[in-house]
């Protein structure tokens, strides 16, 4: 006795495809919203801290150095910016973008200042 299928009477593959491209897209919202928007708006955020800099700010930089702005300089060659920080005797020189508190305010993605 052999037994014989036919084929589905919708066509087969291409009677699943609707589903399968609504399963696509909603796997990319999920992405879209829980990975790439908080980034962009982490990105963001940490722009404006940094765009508001100035002489005077307590800062604190991602290698843990804490001080006090100096200076700020853009360099000709490269275009960065460049911040002199003083704590307690000395002097140091970081690129603004190493920078991830001023004053209260944290970069986001970093642990609350304590």
């Amino acid at each position: 006795m052999m037994l014989l299928q036919s084929a589905p009477a919708g066509g087969g593959f291409a009677g699943g495809l609707p589903i399968l491209m609504i399963q696509v897209v909603g796997i990319g919202l999920v992405f879209w919203f829980l990975i790439l928007r908080p980034q962009a708006q982490a990105r963001k955020k940490q722009a404006e801290l940094l765009s508001a800099l100035k002489k005077g700010d307590d800062v604190m930089t991602v290698g843990g150095i804490v001080g006090t702005v100096k200076d700020i300089k853009e360099t000709k060659e490269r275009g960065e910016v460049r911040v002199t920080i003083e704590t307690g005797t000395a002097q140091v020189v970081v690129e603004r973008s190493r920078i991830i508190r001023v004053g209260n305010d944290s970069a986001p993605g970093t642990s609350a200042p304590v």
